[in-house]
């Protein structure tokens, strides 16, 4: 299981903002691009949106739905990649201080990734956490605080 942290300088509520605004999905989840609501309200349960997947010249159509949701602070999603399977990705944004930390956790879930999964893939996957929670901090931290208001 691939777990990390970033201290994210705006509050919660500036976190959850982006995370529950599915047009800035492909803006936080690196590899992603042109995401778009495709069931239901995100980020409520049940809710789906659609983006595109591409590593390199490699791309395919991917859908992300909410399993869980606690506002502000728990997001929990099924990521489906197609043939590679699905993962498990589950945010927590906790208040530290006046700031945001957030926890990233994520594993793969079904399909080949989850039967391939081990250590070497969780490595990739840590790899891979930095550059989304510095993505999402980049994101958040660059609203103007004007826009910033309480959840």
């Amino acid at each position: 299981m691939a777990v990390r942290h970033r201290l994210i300088e705006a509050a919660v509520a500036d976190v959850w903002r982006v995370l529950a605004d599915p047009a800035r999905y492909s803006d936080w989840v690196v590899g992603t691009s042109g995401s778009r609501p495709r069931r239901g309200n995100w980020p409520e349960v049940g809710a789906s949106l659609t983006y595109t997947l591409g590593i390199g010249r490699w791309s395919v159509q991917g859908r992300t739905i909410v399993r869980r949701c606690e506002a502000p602070h728990i997001l929990e999603l099924e990521a489906d990649s197609g043939r590679i399977g699905t993962a498990r990705i589950a945010l927590e944004v906790r208040q530290w201080g006046d700031n945001a930390l957030v926890t990233l956790d994520e594993h793969p879930l079904r399909g080949p990734a989850g039967k391939l999964h081990n250590t070497a893939v969780d490595a990739v996957i840590q790899l891979r956490h930095r550059s989304v929670l510095a993505r999402l901090a980049q994101t958040v931290e660059a609203a103007p605080k004007g826009t910033r208001e309480a959840v």
